[in-house]
Parts: C-alpha cells; structure tokens; sequence
C-alpha cells in the first residue's frame, strides 16, 4: 500500500485536501494522532481487500496532545510502507482572513485567535514542511477549484523522475509560499512601460523576445538551467517528487511569464518532466485595464 500523510496550516484546507482524496478513491482518516500510524497501516495492509491507497492528516494538534515536532516525524519514519508527505500552505494574511471569516477559533491561538494562532503553528509545523516531499500553496485556489489541483498533485507521487514545476507571480501579491527557488526578474526593463507591449503578455512573441534581448537575460538563465540540472539529482536523492521554481516581476503579467515560458522550454529539450502555470497573468490583465481607464499609466 502507499500511505498520503497530509499536513500543513491550519485553515489550507486539509478537510477540503481530504474530501478531494476520498473522491480519488482513497481510505482517508482525519487528524490521526501519530503513535497510530503504524497500526493503521497494518489494519490496511490486512484488509479484504487490502487498501491500496491510504490518506490521513496530522497537523500542529499534536501539540495539544504534548508532542513534538520531532516525536511526530520519528512516528512516520517508523513506518514499513511507501509514504508520501504533503505540507498544505497558504500566506499569513489569507489563513488570517479564513479564520476571522468563518469565525473559528484557531488550536494554537491565544485565547484562540488567528494572529498569535498562524504565528505558533508555522513554527510548530517547521520541521515537518522540510520533510515534505509535496507542497502546495491554496492562498489563491477557490474551493470549487481543490480537487482538480489535488488530482494534478497526485500523479507526481508515483513518478521516478522529479517534475519541475515553473510559474510566473507578481511581487505585488505576494511570493508563493511553497516555492523552492525564487527568480526575481525586476532587473529586467519592463515591457509595461512601451504602450505597445502594455496589452500583451510574455506569452506573445514580441515581449518574450524585448525581455531575452535584454542584458544578461539569456546569460543569466543559462546559468540558471545549468544550475537546476545539477540540483535535480540532490533533491531526489532526498526524496522530493517536485521542484518548485517562481519566477516573479511586479506583476506577474510580462517579464516573469517569458523567463518562465524560456525556462520551460529549456528544460523540456533537456528531457526533464515540466508542468507550467502563469499566476498572476489575468488579474494583471484586469489591473492594467483599470488603470488604463483610470488614466493612471
């Protein structure tokens, strides 16, 4: 059997992670305390049928139960079956927002409130996020939209070679918090500022080509691509399954999206397994046209 332990912040949606795995067709059990582990492995190992695929959450409420960090990852180093760990994630401010928005009291919150409640419990959870092999930051996926994301998580658990994931954002809102490597591209002249690229994105020929012809681009991400290829090997020797690389602008929309594209381009013509994502790219869009109307440009 192979056993999806998730973990991660509360309020980064672990139930809405374990609704979507049961549709996936997995056994799920929720907020497993983690001296149960091995014996729920064994129960699903002698099952009739035996359960192929198992999900459970462990999360910071092991700390109300008096155990650390550390005792709770000796628990699943234990373990005699293939496992995967999961870190759900999502930014400060959003978890916040959740909380006070369904007003729930946060587990590790003084008097259970979220502010001192995030700030305890990513502290907490520290160790376990590094020994994650998989990450996935829901500070912007809409609840209609989880199990698609998880459906597309999964397929990665049972691949041999590492998929690397590229995306573009915007500085503006935020840094992915489940990047593993961030590439800021402000150094790069930014295609906003001609009206003749404004519109258009590092999708279209023209901007990709202004942002690579710039000085040192090209320079910088052969350096860069080299750099990946040698870091692979490392990161799957330690069990990892994804390699999140960030490329980031101001907003997401032309100069991070055509390092990202150019990057993925590069490493697909080096045999690497790549997947794509543009974060920021509409609501950019939405932005500069309001600020076009506005005359604020």
């Amino acid at each position: 059997m192979e056993l999806l332990i998730v973990t991660g912040m509360s309020g980064a949606g672990k139930s809405l992670c374990l609704k979507s795995l049961e549709e996936l067709g997995y056994f799920c059990v929720d907020n497993l305390p983690s001296p149960m582990l091995f014996e729920f492995t064994s129960m699903c190992k002698k099952a009739n049928p035996p359960i192929e695929h198992a999900a459970v959450t462990i999360d910071s409420r092991e700390s109300l139960l008096s155990r650390s960090p550390e005792m709770v990852l000796s628990e699943i180093r234990k373990l005699d079956v293939p496992y995967t760990i999961l870190f759900l994630d999502a930014r400060d401010d959003v978890l916040k927002r959740r909380y006070n928005e369904s007003r729930k009291r946060h587990p590790l919150g003084l008097a259970g409130e979220a502010e001192s409640g995030v700030r305890t419990e990513r502290g907490y959870l520290a160790a376990m996020r590094d020994a994650a092999q998989l990450f996935l930051d829901t500070s912007d996926i809409a609840a209609r939209d989880f199990s698609s994301c998880i459906a597309k998580i999964i397929p990665e658990m049972s691949k041999e070679q590492m998929t690397v994931i590229l995306s573009s954002f915007g500085y503006k809102r935020g840094v992915p918090v489940d990047a593993d490597i961030v590439v800021d591209m402000r150094f790069v002249e930014n295609p906003f500022y001609y009206e003749s690229m404004r519109s258009l994105s590092g999708l279209d020929a023209v901007v990709r080509a202004f942002v690579l012809d710039q000085p040192y681009v090209r320079e910088y991400l052969d350096r860069l691509h080299q750099s990946v290829l040698d870091m692979l090997p490392l990161f799957e020797k330690q069990g990892k399954h994804i390699l999140r690389i960030c490329f980031g602008c101001t907003g997401g929309r032309h100069r991070s999206v055509a390092a990202a594209e150019e990057m993925a381009d590069r490493l697909r013509e080096s045999g690497q397994a790549v997947r794509i994502y543009h974060r920021d790219l509409s609501r950019e869009a939405q932005d500069i046209e309001l600020r076009v109307q506005n005359k604020e440009v």
